[in-house]
């Protein structure tokens, strides 16, 4: 610089001043908001006169330069020019515009009716969650004609169902787990009749009740006679030919209801039985006559206590006693010394059991 020359320095441009430069920024914000194709336009422009209109330092240039593209998409992203659902959303509307003025008549949208899915047979507790998953209010009463009050829900099985899809309810009828669902909601339940089951064997019993309806699970088994012991179910099926119904309990055409118990008084015998027939009383004759406290042994035709003849069964033994034919083990018996065997040919012997009392052991 002279420092002789006293004139002042030559004024610059007033478009290559600073302010001008920053207010150039200022509109690439402006017009980005407004359009975003004006702005980037203008966004070039202000970086072509940052680097060559103003004698800035190159790194004020570079500042400038990238403040002018943030502007740009600071202001393009506020005004909503970057979301492209934006832009569908316009397409959109502008479709529904077109499609609107096309139809004179909109169509309605016809309703979505819910689905309820049929818990007839299941239990009552899972019907109503399986309702409600489905948005469905459930309701509950009793489908007989006794009206009784549904507490334990798990408890009730559910006979139909009527659903509301309107309200979104839907009602349910049930009844006590185990009992027959009426032939109409409200009406008497249906229970089964007892068959008569007097002198069928055990097979064909069981057959009878099963077809009656009767739940097998409700029916006890006893013995008729004194002497004889009472069989388990497993034990009168699997020689079920050979038990036979003397009594039962209820009678004929009673009414079987789920608290009903069923009781079968069987009796036993085969074709070389003695007895063969069913007492006039239970636990009143003894199948084995030598096993009657009365019985006396005559010779060959020895009778019981109650008149029934031994039918020359019974012949002495060698060591004093009688021989009796087919005995049950663990029977009550009367003479000791008595002898007998099982069905299946074992050889027995009356004597004192563990209990004192005399009892058929094999000998």
């Amino acid at each position: 610089m002279d420092p002789y020359n006293t004139n002042p320095p030559p004024s610059r441009p007033w478009w290559k001043t600073t302010p001008v430069l920053l207010g150039l920024l200022a509109l690439v914000a402006l017009l980005s908001a407004v359009s975003l194709g004006l702005g980037f336009f203008v966004m070039i422009a202000a970086m072509v006169a940052v680097w060559v209109l103003p004698s800035w330092r190159w790194y004020a240039r570079l500042g400038a330069t990238f403040g002018a593209f943030f502007l740009l998409l600071i202001s393009a992203s506020m005004s909503g020019q970057l979301d492209d659902s934006g832009a569908d959303k316009s397409e959109a509307k502008a479709k529904n515009a077109d499609d609107a003025g096309a139809e004179t008549t909109p169509s309605p949208t016809p309703a979505k009716i819910p689905e309820l899915t049929d818990y007839t047979g299941k239990a009552l507790d899972k019907a109503e969650k399986g309702a409600r998953a489905a948005g469905f209010t459930p309701g509950r009463h009793d489908a007989s004609a006794e009206g009784r009050p549904i507490v334990v829900r798990s408890a009730w099985t559910v006979c139909s169902q009527k659903a509301d899809t309107t309200a979104k309810s839907v009602a349910f009828a049930a009844v006590r787990t185990g009992e027959p669902c009426p032939t109409k909601d409200g009406g008497p339940i249906p229970w089964p009749t007892m068959p008569d089951l007097v002198g069928d064997t055990y097979n064909t019993a069981v057959k009878e009740l099963d077809r009656a309806g009767i739940d097998l699970d409700s029916v006890t088994l006893d013995d008729v006679y004194i002497d004889i012991d009472t069989p388990t179910a497993e034990e009168a099926a699997e020689e079920g030919d050979e038990w036979r119904v003397c009594f039962q309990r209820p009678d004929e055409d009673s009414e079987v209801t789920s608290t009903t118990t069923v009781h079968l008084d069987l009796g036993r015998w085969t074709d070389a039985d003695l007895v063969q027939e069913c007492p006039s009383k239970k636990d009143t004759t003894y199948k084995i006559p030598a096993n009657d406290p009365d019985y006396h042994d005559s010779g060959d035709n020895s009778t019981t206590g109650n008149g029934a003849s031994t039918g020359g069964d019974s012949s002495s033994s060698s060591d004093g006693g009688s021989n009796v034919g087919t005995v049950h083990p663990g029977s009550f018996c009367s003479q000791p010394g008595a002898t007998g065997v099982t069905k299946a040919g074992t050889p027995m012997v009356c004597g004192p059991g563990s209990d004192g009392r005399n009892r058929w052991r094999s000998s």
